[in-house]
Parts: structure tokens; C-alpha cells; sequence
């Protein structure tokens, strides 16, 4: 019925009367359930999928533009995506519309008009990415698709962070390169980098205007061989600094890593929508609680 009724509204307006309008989106979704957002052939992506529900309302194709290609297994808080699509439909209804449309692993949290000239990519300034390593001893199923279980040898989260802090700044990073990346140069500027503990968890956050392909789980695969004592803090930052891409073998897993958010200098949408949309799982030991 609600097909029937948008068709009719869309119809219902003379062509030369309708116009388009551009509709921010921001999204959330569960990774671990995609080959990543951009669209591929045969694969399930974040991308293809909201684009077909666009598709399904409108009855042509529309294609949607993301702040950020995030990799199969990646998660998002808040990725930012735009459209442009006929304005007889306000923009923000599109977000309820869409969402009765998507399967359960993707929520468009809201929607909202944004100038012709905004775009979710370009405009961005910055795009935080936040990293969860569980460390407790035990497996913990409602976790697992959302960290890393790191729980072999602790992991000191204040050598971590001492690592991280030389790489703040506009530094060459071939070192965290990944082959295949269509990327010309390796030069970032990491705005900021943070590592903390809450309980089990360490997690790692890292913000940049723009990150290399695959970077955070590169630099998160050697940042905890420093938490684990194998790797000082020096050695880390000197590893980066000689570009030796040769030497940083293996990357975090996918399910650890979240985009959290963009940010924008003109965004239309209020902070409870996106800022830090991903809780902080916390655990507290229960044995002193146990009943008798």
C-alpha cells in the first residue's frame, strides 16, 4: 500500500513541477553481514542495498554517495550518505521510508535536506574510526561480532597510547599501505589518536580527513604487539617512519573496526544522531554479587 501511495503522489505531479532536492542519510550497519559498502557484482553491500530500496520507491535507479568506502566486516555508527531524488517527497520521510524497506543489519537513523552543492564525500573534514579488542579470559558470544578477543598475554593500553602519539600529525605512512590501494601517495593527517581501557575492553580511536585503504586494521595489528610487550614503542614509530611496508605483516580483523562518525562543517543533522552512536561495552566483574 505505501508502494501504491508514493507512486500515486510522484504521478500525481506535472514533470516540469517536480524538481529534485539532495537527502543526507546517516546509517548504521552490521559489517560482519556485508562484502562492504561499495557496490559489486553478486555481493551484498551497504550501497546496492539502500540503493535498491531507493529504487523500489521511486521506480528508477538513483545512485547514493557514502562519506567512506568502509571494507567487508567493517561496521558503522554513522556513515554519512547523500542522494538526489524528486522533492514531492520531504526530506526527511526518507529515513521511516527506507527503513521499512531494509532488512534488519542496516538503520538509517535520519535524513534531512542539505544544499546541491553539499556532498557526503567531499564535504567531510574528518572521519573517526573506532577499534574494540575484548581482553578477558572468556569468550563471549554477544561480543564476538564487534571485537577483537585478544586474551593470550594482557595488553597494556599506556604503551599503546605512547606508540600512537608520534603518529599525530602530516606524516608519510607507506608503512600502513596496503598493496592493490589506487591511492598516489601515502600521506596522512592524523588529527587525532586515542587508546583507553573501560573493564576488558581497550579500544583504539583514530581521526583523519582521510585514512589509506585498510590503514586502522594494519596499524592496530602491530599496535598489539606493543600492548603485549613485543614491541616498543620506539620500534613501532621507527617502523612507520622507514616506510617499510614489508615489515607490518598482518592486519586486525575486520569485526573490531567502526567507522564512528563524520564530521562536517555545515551538517543538518542534531549531535544524538551521530556523534557517538556506538555504545562503549563495559563488563563488571559479578562475583562479589553472587547469591547464596
Amino acid at each position: 500500500m505505501a508502494n501504491r501511495t508514493l507512486a500515486k503522489q510522484l504521478e500525481a505531479v506535472p514533470e516540469h513541477e517536480q524538481g529534485t532536492h539532495r537527502v543526507a542519510i546517516i546509517i548504521q550497519y552490521q559489517g560482519t553481514h556485508f562484502r562492504g559498502w561499495q557496490r559489486q557484482p553478486e555481493e551484498r553491500t551497504v550501497q546496492a542495498e539502500i540503493e535498491t530500496a531507493i529504487a523500489s520507491v521511486l521506480g528508477s535507479e538513483v545512485t547514493i554517495h557514502g562519506a567512506g568506502r568502509t571494507d567487508a566486516g567493517v561496521h558503522a555508527a554513522a556513515q554519512v550518505a547523500h542522494f538526489d531524488v524528486p522533492k514531492v517527497i520531504p526530506a526527511y520521510r526518507w529515513a521511516s521510508i527506507l527503513n521499512h524497506r531494509l532488512n534488519e543489519d542496516i538503520v538509517i537513523r535520519a535524513s534531512a535536506h542539505v544544499p546541491d552543492n553539499w556532498h557526503a564525500q567531499y564535504s567531510a573534514q574528518w572521519r573517526r574510526y573506532r577499534y574494540t579488542i575484548y581482553t578477558d579470559a572468556y569468550p563471549n558470544l554477544f561480543i564476538s561480532p564487534y571485537t577483537w578477543h585478544v586474551y593470550h598475554e594482557p595488553l597494556d593500553e599506556h604503551l599503546m597510547q605512547a606508540a600512537l602519539t608520534p603518529m599525530v600529525g602530516y606524516h608519510e605512512l607507506t608503512a600502513f599501505h596496503r598493496a592493490g590501494s589506487s591511492r598516489a601517495h601515502s600521506w596522512v593527517e592524523l588529527q587525532a589518536a586515542k587508546c583507553s581501557r573501560h573493564g576488558p575492553f581497550v579500544q583504539v580511536e583514530l581521526q583523519a580527513a582521510g585514512f589509506l585503504y585498510g590503514m586502522v586494521r594494519l596499524v592496530m595489528g602491530l599496535l598489539v604487539r606493543v600492548g603485549r610487550g613485543r614491541l616498543t614503542p620506539a620500534a613501532f614509530t621507527e617502523l612507520w617512519q622507514s616506510g617499510r611496508r614489508d615489515l607490518v605483516k598482518h592486519a586486525a580483523p575486520a569485526r573490531g573496526l567502526c567507522l564512528l562518525r563524520v564530521g562536517y562543517q555545515h551538517f543538518p543533522f542534531a549531535p544524538d544522531a551521530w556523534f557517538d552512536t556506538q555504545p562503549k561495552l563495559t563488563l563488571h566483574s559479578t562475583t562479589k554479587n553472587l547469591a547464596v
